[in-house]
């Protein structure tokens, strides 16, 4: 596991956040997740380096974090068609989620 080649100041970041998960308030309310369950621990995973996991427990995450990524280069340097370039990214992202998560409901994952 790559975990064990971290710095210790990395594994008490890693360590600090798998022990202050903020918990879902849609599933305390309802019982069932949401269609973000799952994105803190596969930021985790991610900053693990373990990405197949990260992908396995969120696929919408790495999509996500690039799309956040090109929002601050927009915001930041004003590029040319950047609204719709964050448009079609939004919508890729927003379609991996809901696809994600009926997946889940008929696999009975939920």
């Amino acid at each position: 596991m790559i975990f064990s080649k971290f710095p210790s100041t990395m594994k008490w970041i890693i360590n600090w956040l798998e022990n202050h998960e903020i918990p879902c308030f849609n599933k305390m309310v309802t019982g069932f997740e949401c269609p973000g369950c799952g994105m803190q621990r596969a930021f985790i995973d991610l900053i693990k380096g373990d990405f197949l996991a990260s992908i396995k427990v969120f696929p919408a995450l790495i999509p996500m974090l690039f799309m956040f990524f090109y929002l601050i280069l927009f915001l930041k340097f004003n590029l040319k068609n950047g609204a719709v370039v964050l448009k079609y990214l939004f919508i890729f992202t927003a379609s991996i989620m809901v696809l994600n998560y009926i997946f889940k409901l008929i696999n009975h994952q939920i």
